[in-house]
């Protein structure tokens, strides 16, 4: 299953009632994401500032960036695939202009997660957004 867009996320969640359904919708995108194979699973790819392991894996593939990630938490690998859909296989140039902050409040997301959660994916953000820095 590929992915939708970060704009098709924030309409699907608008469906749901609840934010028990919309975990549930956030854990099953967490699925839909390929898990990296354990040979990858390395200090250096460990995103620091992360509650859970996060690992991360860029590759420039011509004009743009692609990230493999994992965690070892459900709800993790679903926030994951919530920053995918907005910076994955996306220009250095997108990456860096895209408004995560407006992404997020539309998502209605860090109200939703505990504070260390939110921590750990402004880690991942940040360490996305500087990576996209690098090859601008």
């Amino acid at each position: 299953m590929q992915l939708p867009s970060s704009q098709e996320i924030i309409e699907d969640l608008e469906f749901f009632d609840d934010w028990e359904q919309r975990y549930q919708y956030i854990i099953d995108l967490g699925k839909a994401l390929p898990r990296l194979d354990d040979s990858y699973k390395t200090p250096e790819r460990l995103v620091k500032g992360c509650q859970s392991s996060v690992w991360l894996v860029s590759s420039m593939q011509g004009e743009t960036l692609h990230f493999e990630v994992d965690s070892d938490a459900v709800i993790v690998h679903g926030l994951l695939a919530l920053v995918m859909a907005a910076y994955n296989d996306k220009t250095p140039a997108e990456i860096i202009a895209f408004d995560i902050d407006g992404y997020f409040n539309e998502l209605d997301l860090e109200r939703h997660i505990t504070p260390t959660r939110g921590n750990g994916l402004r880690a991942i953000v940040s360490k996305i957004q500087n990576l996209a820095a690098q090859y601008a």
